[in-house]
């Protein structure tokens, strides 16, 4: 019961944050760059607190899954990047199509590369 609980406050948490990330980033643009920011920072973020706990012992299976699970699964939203290239693709924008599905899969990707590789200096404290 209490892992239930950590995933759920974990992921309010996070679900509350990327509403109010999205809600002033999200604009008339070209693309939505709050869904673009909410995901690539939370990838970073997973990339931190994973490798914190499974290369150097920084946090308990529990903070794992208040941060990583819940915080971090309530934070990012691939449905709402799904949700988003289906409109590019219903209006035809096929190039707002491609560079969205691009610059979030290769940057989400570096971002948790660059996530670990940093809790190497973070456990170094």
């Amino acid at each position: 019961m209490k892992q239930l609980l950590l995933v759920f406050l974990g992921g309010g948490t996070g679900s509350v944050l990327r509403f109010l990330i999205s809600r002033s980033l999200n604009r008339a643009e070209v693309l939505p760059l709050g869904t673009f920011t909410v995901n690539i920072l939370g990838s970073l973020l997973i990339g931190l607190v994973l490798g914190l706990a499974y290369r150097h012992n920084f946090f308990s299976t529990n903070a794992v899954l208040l941060l990583a699970t819940g915080f971090c699964g309530g934070f990012t939203t691939f449905s709402a990047l799904a949700y988003e290239n289906q409109i590019f693709l219903k209006n035809g924008d096929f190039l707002s199509f491609g560079i969205y599905v691009v610059s979030t899969v290769a940057v989400g990707i570096a971002a948790i590369y660059a996530g670990i590789w940093l809790s190497r200096y973070v456990a170094a404290f």
